[in-house]
């Protein structure tokens, strides 16, 4: 199945002096795409905007032909779209089951094997079903926001920053985790500090300079350090 992503806005008053061009996205499910900017909080903000988050001051945001502009971010996860944000995105004060249990009440479509489903990816979490998300490691916490990609049974999933403060090892643990999601026929936009990673696992990719769209293809069209140097500042 296809799913067509159209995000076409600018950023809210706060924000508005950076603004944001149109991208779209049509994706066959389980494909991923990378959007790479040297700007993070262009990187983010598209995710943001796109989720709900953040309302934009003007522009729409299209899901399948729906416009969700004007809609809640609950009612955005509704429609199978579905978040992993930056910076953990966890209720640290609630039991990892409790939170599994938040994200699977917002589902587009329930699964009663779903938590199983997430245990098996990240089976750190197994033993820690009653323990508070706030004593959890921060790799374990990224495990719990992203488990809400595998409960949720979403059409499309928006991952902001995954390795954003992370070890490597815990990246690694972290982009297995999406290739495994992918494989199973999830539509993916992939915002990403890593280009070697990101590049590596998506099929296409947007760069942004400034939050101008400068490239939008295959990765295998694009030269790493080309990208390195040009678009992310790095000799």
């Amino acid at each position: 199945m296809n799913h067509r992503f159209r995000v076409s806005s600018t950023l809210p008053r706060r924000l508005e002096e950076l603004g944001l061009p149109p991208v779209v996205v049509l994706r066959q499910a389980g494909l991923p795409l990378g959007l790479l900017d040297q700007e993070k909080i262009l990187r983010s903000a598209r995710a943001m905007a796109a989720s709900g988050l953040v309302h934009p001051t003007s522009g729409r945001i299209r899901l399948d032909g729906a416009d969700l502009t004007d809609r809640a971010p609950h009612q955005r996860a509704a429609r199978g779209l579905c978040l992993i944000p930056a910076g953990r995105g966890v209720f640290k004060s609630l039991s990892v089951r409790e939170n599994l249990r938040l994200y699977r009440a917002g589902a587009s479509s329930k699964s009663d094997d779903a938590v199983d489903r997430a245990m098996e990816v990240f089976p750190a979490l197994r033993n820690r079903m009653s323990t508070a998300a706030g004593h959890l490691s921060g790799g374990q916490q990224q495990m719990l926001s992203l488990a809400r990609a595998y409960v949720t049974n979403p059409s499309l999933v928006l991952v902001d920053e995954v390795s954003m403060g992370l070890a490597p090892r815990v990246v690694d643990e972290m982009f297995a985790a999406l290739r495994t999601l992918a494989a199973s026929g999830t539509s993916m936009l992939l915002v990403e500090q890593y280009v070697a990673r990101a590049l590596s696992m998506a099929d296409a990719v947007i760069l942004l300079k400034k939050g101008a769209v400068t490239y939008a293809g295959p990765p295998s069209d694009l030269d790493e350090k080309s990208v390195l140097t040009g678009y992310l500042g790095v000799e």
